[in-house]
């Protein structure tokens, strides 16, 4: 039976302008453009990125910081719009990226469960229905009613993924969400993906762990500058990018 495919992204760029320019405010910045005193320098964060990804594969994105990881997963969500090149999906995506981004500082969890639910497209009927799952799953207890701008890091980030993994989505894009919170809740995090696997869900993943990355992972790429130095399975591509760390 042939695999059916879920994902393909071709010829990806991405470029920034990187102004070479010391502007002190908006007036400044206006007449130094005005007067053509503006330059850029432009830099390819992404540069011809192809591949294919069927269902149930489970990509990981390896590479130095600098390599392009985040931004890729931006452009597969939809975030950012490529500078050259086509990202072509079937299904849903659920991207993981900035766990807790959505949160308005002056809510509290619980009212923040109802506006992060809403931006990623769920009911309230549904969230209502959801809400004690995910204020167990979060493990806030009685911060649930605590605005969210006396929450750590952590925390935003627990309640973030608690909403974000509701859904049983085709695509789902994880970048560093799996390092948040103590060693437990990273352990119930990591299992929570797991359990979504067995569904067939694709997976696209960016970690600093190389360990994680190998047990969730089955096939893999390494970006350096931007392109895709290597590819194919996951303990091929590792052995390539720990030659790249040492």
């Amino acid at each position: 039976m042939a695999k059916k495919e879920v994902l393909r992204v071709e010829h990806v760029g991405m470029k920034f302008n990187l102004s070479q320019e010391k502007v002190d405010d908006l007036k400044d910045y206006i007449i130094k453009l005005l007067k053509h005193q503006i330059s850029y320098n432009e830099f390819w964060a992404l540069k011809d990125v192809s591949f294919t990804l069927n269902k149930g594969d489970r990509l990981g994105i390896l590479g130095l910081n600098g390599a392009g990881k985040s931004t890729l997963l931006k452009v597969i969500a939809g975030v950012l719009k490529a500078t050259e090149g086509t990202v072509t999906s079937k299904g849903k995506i659920a991207p993981l990226l900035e766990l807790g981004a959505g949160f308005d500082q002056q809510y509290t969890g619980r009212e923040n469960i109802y506006l992060y639910g809403a931006v990623l497209g769920f009911s309230k009927k549904f969230l209502d229905e959801k809400l004690d799952e995910i204020i167990e799953f979060s493990e806030l207890g009685k911060f649930i009613d605590v605005p969210v701008k006396n929450y750590s890091s952590g925390m935003k980030s627990r309640l973030g993924f608690s909403v974000a993994t509701l859904v049983e989505p085709d695509i789902l894009i994880l970048d560093e969400v799996l390092s948040v919170g103590d060693a437990k809740f990273r352990k119930k995090s990591e299992a929570k993906i797991m359990s979504m696997f067995d569904k067939g869900v694709t997976v696209l993943f960016v970690s600093h762990s190389l360990d994680q990355v190998k047990r969730l992972c089955n096939k893999a790429i390494l970006l350096e500058k931007g392109r895709i130095i290597a590819e194919g399975g996951i303990d091929e591509v590792s052995e390539v990018y720990l030659e790249k760390t040492k």
